[in-house]
């Protein structure tokens, strides 16, 4: 993950016209492009973007989101790349805003973001088939969080985003926004990263604020233990399958502890893309992660 505040970016577009040439180095706003219907922009993508997976099969690949191919991109002439401030490197932005190619480095860290995204990306490509696809997504997210104001509270939830070390993330992300939206309460919103790594795990200090080695460090994502996982009794736990592939062997490590989450059987795996994709792919996280989190009839008496 790319340290917040390494390079700005912008919530419109930096181009002021229809670009008809586009290169995409995020996974979601390609995905977002193919259901926004710009598809035939796209005249290449990163490895990573795998949806919708037969039309990208049929695009040129241009290597992965941390190591693109910046001389074929520049070949291309794309009048427009998406990049994303966490996905992709600063230095690979800047080589090819030096070879004058308009990049737009995305960064939502709330789900209205990740809507202001989409409306602004059906305004610049003049497309506007799926405004009332969009609109019904920002309805959607209205009605869930005016059933979050009804409830007696949020659903204590834990997500981990990486194993060793324990990894997750506090309240300035997108997913915990989202996570919010759709009922839960991060038992780690407000856990800020540590610098060394053995002050985050509790093993000694951590550096002073104004040590030069944690200057623009981001600490949005604490590494944490299982003992503080434990004391923060989460109701629900949600195993993603990215950016760390949690899978079956790994719910056990979890499935030990002396939280509700185990004794009430709601760990779950679930596809990391409903977290972590910002753009359409909201929909499909409406449509799952809401019953995921609601666990009235699941919690003991």
């Amino acid at each position: 993950m790319v340290d917040s505040g390494v390079y700005q970016y912008e919530m419109e577009s930096p181009v002021t016209y229809p670009p008809r040439r586009v290169v995409s180095l995020v996974p979601s706003i390609t995905e977002s492009l193919f259901d926004l219907g710009v598809r035939d922009r796209l005249i290449a993508v990163t490895d990573y973007c795998v949806r919708p997976a037969e039309e990208v099969a049929r695009l040129p690949h241009i290597g992965g989101t941390k190591n693109p191919n910046i001389e074929q991109i520049i070949a291309l002439s794309p009048e427009l790349v998406f990049a994303n401030q966490e996905e992709n490197r600063p230095e690979d932005v800047e080589q090819l805003r030096a070879a004058g190619i308009a990049v737009w480095v995305t960064f939502p860290r709330s789900v209205r973001d990740a809507f202001n995204i989409l409306w602004n990306i059906m305004h610049i490509f003049d497309e506007a088939g799926l405004v009332e696809r969009v609109r019904a997504m920002e309805w959607t997210c209205d009605w869930l969080e005016r059933l979050d104001e009804s409830r007696p509270r949020r659903t204590p939830v834990f997500t981990p985003i990486w194993l060793d070390p324990l990894m997750t993330f506090n309240t300035e992300t997108y997913i915990h926004d989202l996570l919010r939206v759709c009922g839960g309460d991060n038992i780690f919103a407000d856990r800020e990263r540590l610098y060394p790594l053995e002050a985050d795990l509790g093993e000694r200090l951590p550096y002073a604020a104004d040590d030069p080695r944690i200057a623009g460090r981001d600490t949005r994502y604490p590494r944490i233990t299982l003992d503080e996982v434990e004391s923060a009794q989460p109701e629900v736990i949600l195993l993603p399958d990215e950016p760390f592939a949690f899978s079956e062997k790994h719910v056990s490590i979890f499935s030990s502890l002396d939280i509700p989450a185990a004794k009430n059987s709601r760990i779950f795996l679930v596809n990391g893309s409903l977290l972590t994709w910002h753009g359409t792919r909201i929909a499909h996280a409406f449509n799952e992660l809401p019953n995921l989190l609601s666990v009235d009839e699941f919690t003991e008496p």
